[in-house]
């Protein structure tokens, strides 16, 4: 699924009860070695991804092809979920112990999965040297309590689109690059246009941007016991930008219950003078509002004092019930390793996860007269040197953004002040998160 930020958080938690249940009737015992064969006698493993047929048809039939003409014994099935249906459809198999062998997932959901031990640990499959040819940072993204659970694969940065003409109406002749610039910036356009300059949601099941945007502030979450840290000067100051930005009107109502997609839709209709968003979203613009798309520019994502900025990954894990681990990490390799990312990248406009691949000139030269499109895609590629998966690796994280975003939303509405909306959150995850 080429959306990686706004891959939505697990909306079905009732489902993990089950799934916690059934880790607990299987123990942590050995990966089975039941292998699953085909009539002539070959390894057949099972390859899940989300949403990406059919544009991709043409690039994963190839790859498949070209892995299943280098091994033999091995046959890929290739099933494509459709990108609402993967959480479900995933943690179902996984609890029927009917999993396929190779998932495209992102580290948040697969991290709370791999808490219960559902997938297969890698530090043993995946060699030193193949393991040292991934981004370290972006490696680390699918490790939890110091075991590696998934590979990565391809990765965005987010970035700011601009329409430039409401900027123009507004008198505001450069684009904020922190959220201090954001909130002037803001004021500004509400005066001058009547309209906002963005949009970011508080629903807490969608994105994680307000998450990732008190880590940019300077916010410690989670101490090293994973206990709630966020209870500070500056997660205070963090909880009260947001509140005055809401109180102040800056934003619009429905950040309260809409998702990442409405913002989208705002900016399309020239409600929103900025997007937050990965580069991928600049088609759908030119798609769906071919004007808008014709005055919009890019700029570097917006961060807090720290300077650090966002990256989304997506990795691919091999469940522990996989009848083919080694088929399948086999696989996974193939499919993320040098070569075969940059393809990929070069097909899907997204970034690499690996070193080698990532010095390719594709990411760092464009042609003076390139589109928006490809202008993206060098301004993303040069975040990565400052970019950081910025939510902490834990099996409750969709617990502790819930947490946050709910007493944020109360102390937005007026039904509480920040200092009892923090301390309320802090007392939420202490309890569910432990």
């Amino acid at each position: 699924m080429i959306k990686t930020q706004r891959f939505k958080k697990i909306t079905t938690w009732a489902l993990l009860s089950l799934l916690t249940t059934w880790i607990v009737s299987c123990g942590t015992g050995n990966v089975p070695t039941n292998t699953n064969q085909t009539s002539s006698g070959s390894a057949k493993i099972e390859f899940w991804t989300m949403s990406l047929k059919p544009k991709f048809t043409d690039y994963f039939q190839s790859l498949i092809t070209s892995f299943e003409s280098q091994n033999q014994g091995i046959k890929v099935n290739w099933v494509d979920i459709p990108w609402d249906g993967m959480e479900n459809k995933i943690l179902t198999s996984v609890s029927a112990k009917t999993p396929p062998d190779v998932v495209n997932l992102n580290p948040g959901f697969a991290s709370q999965l791999a808490g219960r031990n559902a997938w297969l640990d890698l530090d043993a499959k995946v060699p030193n040297d193949v393991r040292s040819s991934y981004l370290p940072n972006i490696w680390k993204a699918s490790t939890l309590n110091g075991k590696s659970f998934g590979i990565p694969w391809y990765l965005t940065t987010r970035l700011t689109i601009y329409n430039t003409d409401l900027l123009k109406q507004a008198g505001i002749a450069k684009v904020p690059s922190t959220y201090t610039e954001l909130a002037q910036v803001s004021q500004q356009i509400k005066d001058k246009t009547g309209k906002y300059a963005f949009f970011v949601t508080f629903v807490p099941q969608d994105s994680g941007e307000v998450l990732e945007s008190f880590v940019q502030m300077g916010v410690q979450l989670v101490d090293d016991s994973g206990k709630a840290a966020f209870n500070s000067p500056q997660g205070k100051a963090a909880f009260q930008y947001w509140v005055d930005m809401y109180k102040k009107g800056l934003l619009p109502k429905e950040v309260l219950t809409k998702g990442h997609r409405h913002g989208i839709n705002l900016y399309q209709s020239e409600q929103t003078a900025m997007l937050t968003s990965g580069p991928e979203f600049l088609k759908t613009i030119a798609q769906n509002a071919p004007k808008v798309s014709a005055v919009s520019a890019i700029a570097p994502q917006m961060t807090g004092e720290t300077g650090k900025k966002n990256v989304a990954v997506m990795n691919v894990v091999i469940p522990r019930d996989s009848k083919q681990p080694d088929a399948a990490v086999k696989f996974a390799m193939f499919l993320t390793n040098d070569e075969n990312q940059l393809a990929f990248a070069k097909a899907a406009n997204v970034l690499p996860s690996t070193t080698k691949a990532l010095t390719d000139s594709y990411f760092k030269e464009v042609p003076a007269d390139a589109s928006t499109y490809d202008q993206a895609r060098t301004v993303s590629a040069s975040q990565l040197q400052q970019a950081e998966v910025l939510t902490p690796t834990l099996k409750n994280s969709n617990l502790l953004q819930k947490a946050i975003y709910e007493n944020l939303q109360a102390a937005m509405l007026g039904e509480k002040n920040v200092e009892q909306a923090i301390a309320d959150a802090e007392k939420e995850w202490n309890s569910a998160g432990s």
